[in-house]
This record gives structure tokens, C-alpha cells and sequence, in this order.
């Protein structure tokens, strides 16, 4: 195998003459690194950044306004078109890009976290003989290798587990995920292994035993995506590339060209959503990287342009970290319907996804509650009987619209591949559309390739391998160290910030505020279960927060872990924000509103909410019934058939409990299903026959009430922390 050069100055050596003026040790060595050493020399053809930090929002605009004329102007905010932006300054050219919404907003922020070849699109290539199919899983896999390089921060290799339950297909996965490893040759993350059944379970405990003959484990990477889409936009920044979230494109501009008087689109018209502001962008060369509104962006060159892209739904939910292993994923390679669901570990939750059905292309996609419980079904195939799988421990649900490519002879979109196009129409729009999120790097290669081409740009090639992203380059795994030592801070929240700002992880340290503890010194969190911290809100403006919804979801991830907790965190981010951007009283309501119903709607709120309604069915034997009356009526003293604040006060106040009126008043909302400030008895054997069938889980109200009830004469504190809040 040949290899690429080295480091600069180092010619072009192949597999045996390496081996021959290195030595076999060296040489074996040399093809055991992770990452091939091609990645130093084209950092090293990059200027520096002209920017050390991003210009602010409003600087962009003015250079988006003033600007005569960009060589590029790319419309989409997501991981590719982020990605055109950066190979495109990169070279040297006039960048210039727009996003209707934020950045990752879409579905880059939506992902299963993976960054891979795609071991499913491998046992494709060769079941089918599909030399494009193997073609796309190597350059993944070349590209999941540079991704761990130039972002380490927000990266790392993961081990996933593919649980055996037949003799035959012990040797059957061997085959196929050995071949997975001699793909990615020397860009190999680790090799796979065999595990025995006894090994297997020592690795993942709550694996279902039964019938289990072993496992196979192999690597793939996993990564932070909105923040990985959010890194790329900001080095674009960086290196001059003028970019603004919240910039809508609502017509394209065209000019005739003088010789042959056809018409060519040289720009766009834009406007601010948050202003409502319009201007006109102009540039040589216009790209399209708009993912599920490729369609709609074609439409606005041609009328008539034919439909390129098949949307589908992939939903995912998040679970309590206890459900898997820390450092260990789960691959279900065949469901019940043939699809394949992961099960991984990811900042310290467990993702579980992803389903694959046709949809509507939207910007607001819901997850519906039949793909969460298909979700949930396939994991109980796989986990312990011990594991009580339950609807109720589902923290946070959503749903992401992928833009396969179409193939007008599929049948459905399983079999689509998500190849990559480079669309060029006649009038010199460019689109990209397709792929996959390990393969942005190299689709915009292809991309910023084509629009120099078609429109006689003057650029050298791409630079983008080996290209740090933002706060990717200083970043040492023990980097968290001397954030503890330096400013205070908890080492939980030091390892966050390390791991999502990597270098710049500093200057929010630098920013966080004193707790008034002894412990630690700095930084308030916004949440008490999560290390998310105030800071966090300031600098994510510098990062062109402008709404909640950016905060809770792509600056944090908040919204994605737990939407209770995002919830019970938003009163404080727009406080936050609002003395940042100035925000009025109406302004602050306003974005308390749009966020909520974000995560009421888009977040997996709405789904909660229809678990435990006035309609629930009561399903309990009777022993269950008379238990939970005699509960509810240590409660009720005065038998008037519902209890109050006042009566949960003085209950706790009779073992010595003591708990402020609004944290009481929370607690009984979240049962108080016809919101008449009192929750009935009917309500609360709602609540317990919803939580026995697994609908419901980490209710506080059920939770004090039964504590309360054992500990009346022991007068034991109560925990009333919110457990789990689950959906």
C-alpha cells in the first residue's frame, strides 16, 4: 500500500521502501498511528487565521452588506455547508455564508453522534457487488480518521459491541467487521476482537445472557455533532469567511452574460430574520447545501427542476446513563424489520436510534411516539430481563430529516445510499446534496472543486486536511487539570468545558462566576445534575447564540439529554441572554415561549405529557387500589378527597421536613392533571398505575409521598431532587 507524504518536504514513499529505511519496528509502528501523517503538511500550507477570535454577528452582516462581491457564497448553515465555507477561505477565495436559521440546526444537530464508515453500507457493497457503495464506506473512513485528528476535543474513538446469538453468525460478523478494519488500513482506529460470552457480560452487564454465545467488538468514532458544525463555522470565521446565522435567502440573483446572453445566478437576495432587514449578496459562484431544502433552493434557480433528494425520518431518544456502559456501544445490526438500531454511550446518557421512514420535509420535525416505542422494543430485545426497559425513562426524543440521494429503482429509502452529488444547473448553481455527516470534509472538496471549474476561479486545492478546528490545537486530554488548579472550577465541569471548547476552554473559565462556596470557587451551574454553567450563556453569544433555543440545544445540549432539565434551566438562560443582547420584558416572554414549544414539540415534551393525562386509564389490582389510598389519605387527614400545598407542608413539617412553597408547588403541578391547584385522589392512581406500567418514572410527588410514608415516625429527610425526569 502506498503511502501519502509525511511532513513537509518528505517525498512520496510507497508501503516496502518505508519499510526498508525505517526498519520492521519502526515500520509497523508507522502503520499502527491512527491518523496518517499526510494531515501536517496541508495544515502547514494554511496561513494562519486573520481573526483570533470570530468577528461578532454584526460585523458579518456589514461585510455581507458592503462587499462588492464574494468568489463563494454558500446557503446553508449545517456540516457541509459549513465545511464549503471552510475549504473555500481555506483557498484563498472571497467566502461568504448564510443560514435561515442557526447554525447545525438542522440535521447536523440530529445525528446518532457516530462518526463512521458505515459497517451497513460495507455488507452492502459486497452482498450487491457495489463498487460505489465500498467506495463511499473508504473515504468515510479516511474522513473519520482526519476528524479525531483536527478535533480531539470534541472526539473520540468508541468501542461497539455486536452481541452473538447464533453459532453461524459468530464467523459470519467476523468476516465482515474484519474487512471493516482492512478498509480503513492504516487508518485503522483499533482492531476488532472476539469476546466470550463471560467476557461479553464483564463488559456490558445488562446485556441479555440468554442464548448469548459471545460478542465482537470493533471502533468506530463518536463526537459532540452540533458542536463539531458549530467548530467548523467558526474556523471559517476565523479565516475570514463572512458568516451569518438567521440570514434567509428569498430569491436568487441571475444576470445575463454579455457574449451569450444566457442567464446566470450571481448572488442572492437575503434577509435578517431577526430584523427583517434585506440586502443583496453578490458572488461569482453560488452553492446550494441546504440538505432537505435542496429541493427547495433548485426550485428557486428553476421552476421545473426535478426533485434530487428523498427525505427520511431518523428518530433517536436518550436514556439514563445506567442503561449501557460508560466506555461501550451496542450495534443491533437486524430489527424486527430489518433496520439497525445503535445503542451508545454519549455525554454520559445513552442514546438509543435510529428509525428510517419517508417524510415531509420540515423545518420543525416532531418524533412520533410509534418510532419511540419501536425504539424501546428493540432494546428490550437486547437487554437484561433485570433492565426494566420503561416509556417513562425516555428523557428526551427527536427526530432528524436525512437527504439521501434518490434512486428513482429503490422502493423504499433503506436501500438508498447516502453517496454524495455535485448538481451543477444551468445557470451555475452548485448543489451538493446527500452524503453523510463523517463525509462533509471531502463533499465539500468535490464541491469547492466544481464551482472552481465551472466558474474559472482562481485557487489552489484543498487545505482542509489535517486543519485544526476551533479549539482543536492546544488540546491535551489533561488539559481539564489546569482549569481545576487555575480557577476553582469542579472537575466535572472542568472536563466539560475542556471537551466542548477544548483551548478556548480558558476563556470561559475567565468568565464564570464566584459561587460564594468554599468549592468550588467559580462557576454556577445552570442546572444542578448537569455541568453546564452560566459562563456558558455569555460565551455562547460570542458564538452567535441569538435565541434560547440556540442556547438549550446547540451552544448546551441540554435540550437533547434531558428537556425537563432544559426547561427548569430556561427562566435562567434568558435572564442571562437578556442582559447580554438587551432584551426587553416582551422579548424575554417571547423567547421563553418559542423555546418551550421547541421542546414541547421538537424535544419529545409533547410525547411526556400524553403519558400521564386526565384520560389515563387507572389499571391496578385492588390490593394496589386500598395501598395507594391509604398513602394518599396520610395525606388528606380532612378526607376531602384531594390535597393542597397545605397538606404536603404539613405532613413534611410533622417529620421535621422543611420546603419552600414554590419547589411544592412545582411538584404537585406536574400530577395536577386538570390544573385546578389540587390533586385529586382519581389523579393520583392515574399517576401510579402510569408509573407500574412503566409510562411515567422519577415522579417527585410519588417519590415524597412514599418516603413520607415510611419514615413518619423516623423523621429521615426527603430527597426531592427532580430523579431522572424522565418523559
Amino acid at each position: 500500500m502506498a503511502f501519502q507524504k509525511a511532513v513537509k518536504g518528505t517525498i512520496l514513499v510507497g508501503g516496502g521502501a518505508l519499510a526498508s529505511v525505517l526498519g520492521l519496528s519502526q515500520f509497523s509502528h508507522y502503520r499502527r498511528k491512527q491518523v496518517n501523517l499526510a494531515y501536517v503538511e496541508a495544515a502547514e500550507c494554511v496561513s494562519e487565521p486573520v481573526n483570533r477570535e470570530p468577528p461578532s454577528r454584526e460585523a458579518q452582516l456589514l461585510t455581507l452588506q458592503n462587499m462588492s462581491e464574494f468568489d463563494i457564497l454558500v446557503i446553508g448553515g449545517g456540516a457541509t455547508g459549513c465545511g464549503c465555507a471552510l475549504d473555500a477561505v481555506t483557498r484563498g477565495l472571497k467566502t461568504a455564508l448564510v443560514e435561515r436559521d442557526d447554525f447545525s440546526s438542522g440535521t447536523s444537530s440530529r445525528s446518532t453522534k457516530l462518526i463512521h464508515g458505515g459497517v451497513r453500507y460495507l455488507q452492502k457493497a459486497i452482498m450487491k457487488l457495489d463498487i460505489e457503495q465500498y467506495r463511499m464506506v473508504k473515504e468515510a473512513l479516511h474522513e473519520r480518521a482526519n476528524l479525531l485528528e483536527i478535533a480531539p476535543h470534541l472526539s473520540a474513538p468508541l468501542p461497539i459491541m455486536l452481541p452473538i446469538y447464533k453459532w453461524w453468525q459468530l464467523p459470519y460478523y467476523w468476516v465482515g467487521i474484519k474487512l471493516y478494519d482492512l478498509v480503513a488500513g492504516s487508518n485503522c482506529l483499533k482492531s476488532s476482537y472476539v469476546l466470550s460470552k463471560s467476557r461479553a457480560l464483564e463488559h456490558f452487564p445488562m446485556l441479555q445472557k440468554d442464548k448469548l454465545v459471545g460478542a465482537i467488538v470493533y471502533y468506530d468514532g463518536q463526537h459532540n455533532d452540533a458542536r463539531m458544525n458549530l467548530a467548523i463555522a467558526l474556523t471559517a470565521a476565523r479565516y475570514g469567511a463572512a458568516t451569518a446565522n438567521y440570514m434567509e435567502v428569498v430569491s436568487l440573483l441571475k444576470e445575463a452574460e454579455p457574449h451569450t446572453g444566457r442567464q446566470r445566478v450571481r448572488g442572492a437576495r437575503c434577509r435578517d430574520v431577526l430584523t427583517g432587514q434585506e440586502f443583496d449578496v453578490r458572488a461569482k459562484c453560488v452553492i446550494n447545501a441546504t440538505g432537505p431544502f435542496t429541493d427547495t433552493v433548485r426550485r428557486m434557480d428553476n421552476q421545473d427542476a426535478v426533485a434530487i433528494c428523498q427525505p427520511s425520518a431518523g428518530v433517536h431518544i436518550v436514556m439514563p446513563g445506567y442503561y449501557s456502559p460508560e466506555s461501550m456501544g451496542l450495534l443491533d445490526p437486524a430489527t424486527s424489520d430489518g433496520r439497525v438500531i445503535f445503542f451508545l454511550p454519549w455525554q454520559k446518557m445513552t442514546i438509543a436510534g435510529t428509525t428510517d421512514t419517508p417524510t415531509d420535509v420540515t423545518h420543525h420535525p416532531i418524533p412520533s411516539e410509534e418510532d419511540i416505542n419501536f425504539i424501546l422494543n428493540e432494546v428490550r430485545n437486547y437487554l437484561s430481563c433485570d433492565v426494566e426497559v420503561r416509556r417513562g425513562d425516555v428523557l428526551a426524543a427527536w427526530s432528524g430529516i436525512r437527504p439521501l440521494v434518490t434512486d428513482p429503482k429503490s422502493a423504499d429509502t433503506q436501500s438508498i445510499s447516502r453517496n454524495h452529488v455535485v448538481d451543477i444547473s444551468e445557470s451555475g448553481l452548485i448543489t451538493i446534496a446527500g452524503g453523510k455527516w463523517t463525509t462533509y470534509r471531502s463533499m465539500a472538496e468535490d464541491t469547492i472543486n466544481a464551482a472552481i471549474k465551472t466558474h474559472n476561479l482562481k485557487a489552489g486545492p484543498s487545505r482542509t486536511v489535517g486543519l485544526f478546528l476551533q479549539g482543536g490545537k492546544d488540546w491535551s486530554p489533561t488539559l481539564y487539570i489546569r482549569l481545576v488548579q487555575d480557577y476553582g472550577l469542579e472537575s466535572e465541569v472542568a472536563q466539560h468545558l475542556a471537551a466542548t471548547y477544548g483551548d478556548k476552554a480558558f476563556e470561559v473559565a475567565k468568565m464564570a462566576s464566584v459561587t460564594g462556596k468554599r468549592w468550588p470557587i467559580v462557576g454556577v451551574r445552570l442546572v444542578s445534575e448537569f455541568p453546564y454553567i452560566e459562563a456558558e450563556v455569555k460565551y455562547g453569544i460570542k458564538e452567535y447564540a441569538c435565541t434560547a433555543v440556540d442556547m438549550i440545544s446547540r451552544r448546551t445540549r441540554l435540550a437533547f439529554l434531558n428537556v425537563q432539565a432544559a426547561e427548569e434551566a430556561l427562566p435562567r438562560i434568558v435572564e442571562l441572554m437578556a442582559k447580554e443582547l438587551n432584551w426587553d420584558d416582551y422579548k424575554k416572554e417571547e423567547e421563553l415561549e418559542t423555546a418551550r414549544k421547541f421542546l414541547y414539540y421538537e424535544m419529545g415534551y409533547k410525547s411526556r405529557s400524553e403519558q400521564l393525562t386526565d384520560r389515563s386509564e387507572i389499571s391496578l389490582l385492588p390490593s394496589d387500589i386500598d395501598r395507594y389510598k391509604k398513602r394518599f389519605h396520610k395525606f388528606d387527614a380532612d378526607q376531602k378527597g384531594f390535597i393542597t400545598i397545605v397538606d404536603v407542608q404539613r405532613v413534611l413539617e410533622s417529620i421535621g421536613v422543611q420546603m419552600d412553597e414554590n419547589t411544592l408547588h412545582e411538584i404537585l403541578n406536574e400530577v395536577d392533571l386538570n390544573k385546578n391547584g389540587q390533586v385529586e385522589l382519581n389523579e393520583f392512581l392515574q399517576l401510579m398505575s402510569a408509573i407500574q406500567k412503566g409510562r411515567v418514572s422519577g415522579s417527585r410527588l410519588a417519590i415524597l409521598m412514599k418516603t413520607a410514608e415510611e419514615n413518619l415516625d423516623r423523621r429521615v429527610p426527603i430527597p426531592v431532587d427532580r430523579s431522572c425526569g424522565g418523559l
